[in-house]
């Protein structure tokens, strides 16, 4: 039995963290299985990025407050030279004009969530994972070949991020994602986790969850198996 496990260490610098996370099996993300929904599914990402601007209300982006407690969170552990958090990459890309596109029905939808509540959003597939999923504080030294990258590098010890038995699965908790565990046409079933470090957006989380929850199901991408948010008393949950 594998497990999601947000260990003491993670907690130990953000103990008001809440994370909403969604077990999701019986995937058909291809194209053609999608093809009922997949001109929704594009117009549902193409309206989040149009509700994203409504975030960006300061002249310097990270004085916007959803981004601005990102840079507070990631100041207190060890990153890799320029790493931010995922939901500043998405607000960067809008307040340029330059809109996230289609990639394929999954991460569509979760990118349109992200963007939509402007909450790191993303989503791992479980059947290749090894070993529990753990999100913690790493000695260090965990191989890593990032999505777009041709060279496997190294976890930084004191850096916070999602690891199973193999390595890390995303690096500088929601900087980027790997190769090895990311979404295909052939994922079958996966986890989906929505980040939260703002204490007062607590129905904000809830609202993106169901809402994540909503479009998969709405959508006929798969089933939502779990619903859950995992904060400091709760935070062990098994996937597989």
């Amino acid at each position: 039995m594998s497990r999601f496990i947000i260990e003491q260490s993670f907690w130990d610098i953000f103990p008001e963290c809440k994370i909403g996370v969604l077990l999701i099996g019986d995937i058909n993300n291809t194209e053609e299985g999608c093809k009922e929904f997949r001109s929704e599914i594009v117009e549902f990402l193409k309206k989040s990025n149009k509700e994203a601007k409504k975030y960006l209300t300061e002249p310097v982006l990270s004085q916007n407050r959803v981004i601005s407690v990102w840079r507070d969170a990631f100041s207190k552990f060890k990153t890799k030279k320029g790493a931010r958090s995922s939901i500043e990459a998405l607000l960067k890309r809008i307040e340029k004009g330059n809109e996230v596109g289609a990639i394929n029905p999954l991460v569509d939808i979760y990118n349109g969530i992200s963007l939509h509540f402007a909450l790191p959003c993303g989503m791992e597939d479980i059947d290749t994972f090894k070993g529990d999923l753990r999100l913690t504080v790493t000695n260090g030294g965990d191989p890593f070949l990032a999505l777009g990258d041709e060279e496997i590098n190294f976890t930084l010890p004191g850096e916070i991020c999602y690891l199973d038995d193999e390595g890390a699965v995303c690096r500088c908790w929601n900087w980027r994602d790997g190769q090895r565990t990311m979404l295909t046409e052939d994922t079958k079933n996966a986890i989906a986790v929505i980040e939260s470090v703002d204490p007062l957006r607590q129905k904000d989380l809830e609202a993106a969850l169901d809402t994540l929850a909503d479009r998969i199901e709405k959508f006929m991408i798969g089933k939502v198996n779990s619903k859950i948010i995992m904060d400091k008393n709760c935070c062990t949950l098994s996937i597989k």
